[in-house]
């Protein structure tokens, strides 16, 4: 399962109505674990896939009041491990 650490820049003023909001939206796959009075939130997105996480990743971005999502962290081991990357996607 492969999981990914992003900084999500929302409006500024806005981050708990956002954070509740993209919790509640995926409760089982992203947690927000902190943010700040600029606008960052720190998510992390646990999923089946790589590419469900870059599906999920979109969705984020097309959240009202979601300005970027950036990457800072991934780990893929398991899915390499495990056989379940074609070579396009390693």
């Amino acid at each position: 399962m492969p999981v990914g650490g992003f900084v999500v820049t929302v409006d500024p003023g806005r981050e708990s109505a956002l954070a509740a909001a993209l919790t509640e939206a995926w409760p089982t796959e992203l947690e927000v674990h902190g943010m700040d009075k600029e606008g960052n939130l720190v998510v992390v997105l646990d999923t089946v896939t790589s590419r469900r996480m870059e599906e999920l990743t979109g969705l984020v971005q097309e959240v009202e009041g979601v300005l970027s999502v950036g990457l800072a962290y991934l780990n893929v081991e398991d899915e390499v491990a495990g056989g379940s990357m074609s070579s396009e996607e390693r």
